[in-house]
């Protein structure tokens, strides 16, 4: 297995060190680690190569994108299987280890559960409990949505950030990978997950793989702002890109 570990990044000099930390501290050092600059106007490919990241430049702004830039190069050069998180994000130190055996396990494509971040903002008691609560709701709801649903699928909408997910070389392939687009056009992951279940049904959400994710969109919109944004950008703010 070679397993690569992409990280899409935008104007996130100030965030990216948080990150890069945790890979480094990951139990499992066994990857290849590429930081996509997505036209940053910061020091972001400066701060990702101090670390010891690969670093490739994607002009075309756009989560999207640049993720699905970052794969294509990471397979060009041999990985058989890759991993993504976000540049905002804390994969926990057995992240990559648990990733490794879901593959080994058999599964083509690997999601796992979004946790929030404690340490950019003090966060209550009760929002520590609510935001996973919220997730998962949304996962349940995700799968009675009319876009998950299609009879040409070989298995259940099953909600995979793209904060943290996982998927082989093979089937990236064969799906045709992450629409090449803007956060605020298309939710990439969603529509990931989706060319998948045209192919197979080797996918699935593992509770040990688990990323910690930045709760600055939820602070920046609100509750029912940010769910309104993930439910096909029902909510469309002035400012996308929340630093």
């Amino acid at each position: 297995m070679d397993l690569w570990v992409i990280v899409p990044a935008y104007n996130e000099a100030a965030g990216i060190e948080a990150t890069l930390r945790a890979l480094a501290a990951q139990d499992d050092r066994g990857f290849t680690l590429l930081v996509v600059d997505n036209a940053s106007t910061d020091g972001t490919a400066e701060v990702a190569r101090r670390h010891g990241a690969q670093v490739i430049h994607e002009p075309r702004k756009g989560t999207g994108a640049a993720s699905d830039t970052g794969v294509r190069h990471a397979i060009a050069h041999g990985a058989t299987h890759v991993a993504r998180t976000d540049a905002d994000c804390l994969p926990r130190p057995d992240w990559v280890r648990n990733v490794r055996r879901a593959f080994g396990d058999g599964l083509e494509m690997v999601g796992g559960r979004l946790l929030p971040r404690t340490d950019e903002f003090p966060l209550k008691f009760w929002e520590r409990r609510l935001i996973p609560a919220v997730i998962d709701v949304a996962a349940t709801f995700g799968r009675f949505r009319p876009g998950n649903r299609d009879p040409l699928h070989r298995g259940p909408y099953v909600m995979m950030p793209g904060c943290n997910l996982a998927i082989t070389a093979d089937l990236y392939e064969r799906a045709g990978g992450f629409p090449r687009t803007a956060i605020e056009e298309v939710h990439e992951d969603r529509a990931l997950v989706n060319r998948v279940r045209k192919v197979t049904s080797a996918y699935g959400s593992r509770r040990d793989v688990v990323v910690y994710g930045s709760v600055r969109r939820l602070r920046a919109y609100g509750l029912v702002g940010t769910l309104a944004w993930y439910a096909d950008h029902h909510y469309r703010p002035d400012v996308v890109d929340i630093r």
